[in-house]
């Protein structure tokens, strides 16, 4: 197997009826014929945009492996990619909801599981009325020779994330989104200067307008380490080659060669915290 590069396919489609998941297959099944190894789907896959209301339903969520990650973790088995998809989930102890993206592997095992940090609440976007905020970063895996690290659309704005990851070894970050095509300039922005002041690909898949009751839609995106644009799409699939070369390229150049110094801002963070309590 070749580990200096990695294809990646876009999925800018969401699935959110049980007579979908025949078309994530099919998506799934191009993207493999394109030579792809890693499927990005966007933010909650296969719910609707639940958010567009205050109001949650019970039928928005699931426990952990339930049938929205059953059917993503069947459809990475059966077409031999690894997948990262996500649900609502109900945490088994105290019942409450996460934002949690999920990674599963070529065989439909799980990788990674992450809940979104970061909740907008406002119009369209009443996502903290739906599910709590995670807590916690997780560690990159490694797919394809490549570490991979995964955060959920507004955690790209506060980039202390994505450093973090890079610094912990991701190569590369996934960062399914839903998010309106009116604010896409300045997501553009963001996302790239992720890119380079992490030293990593950043990967965003977006949610399609047509299919997420009119408040979502744009491109989906991929920048590479050095804050260039490789793709920007709209079309439900689309696929992208990541090379460590860039990746070692960019680490040697400016800003990349700049040393990390986790002590400095682990400190900086603890004072911030006295300050705000």
């Amino acid at each position: 197997m070749n580990t200096e590069s990695l294809t990646v396919a876009l999925i800018t489609d969401v699935f959110p009826t049980r007579g979908d998941e025949e078309r994530l297959l099919d998506h799934l099944r191009e993207a493999r014929a394109r030579g792809a190894k890693l499927a990005v789907l966007p933010e909650l896959p296969l719910n609707r945009w639940a958010p567009l209301s205050k109001v949650p339903s019970d039928a928005d969520a699931e426990p952990r492996y339930g049938p929205r990650e059953s059917a993503m973790a069947v459809a990475a088995r059966a077409t031999g990619l690894a997948v990262l998809g996500g649900a609502i989930v109900r945490d088994p102890g105290n019942g409450r909801r996460h934002n949690t993206a999920v990674l599963f592997d070529a065989t439909g095992e799980e990788l990674l599981r992450y809940r979104k940090i970061h909740l907008p609440d406002e119009e369209g976007y009443w996502e903290a009325h739906h599910y709590r905020a995670g807590g916690e970063l997780q560690a990159p895996v490694d797919v394809g020779g490549f570490g991979i690290g995964v955060q959920v659309c507004s955690d790209a704005n506060r980039p202390q994330g994505c450093n973090a990851l890079a610094a912990m070894g991701a190569d590369a970050i996934l960062l399914p989104r839903a998010t309106p095509a009116e604010t896409y300039p300045r997501w553009r922005l963001v996302l790239r200067a992720n890119a380079v002041t992490s030293c990593a690909y950043v990967i965003s898949v977006n949610r399609p307008g047509t299919r997420s009751q009119g408040v979502v839609g744009g491109p989906s995106m991929v920048a590479d380490p050095a804050g260039d644009v490789l793709l920007e799409t709209t079309d439900p699939v689309a696929t992208v080659t990541l090379e460590k070369a860039v990746l070692e390229r960019a680490r040697k150049e400016y800003p990349g060669y700049l040393d990390v110094r986790p002590k400095v801002y682990e400190h900086a963070w603890r004072q911030a915290r006295k300050t705000s309590n």
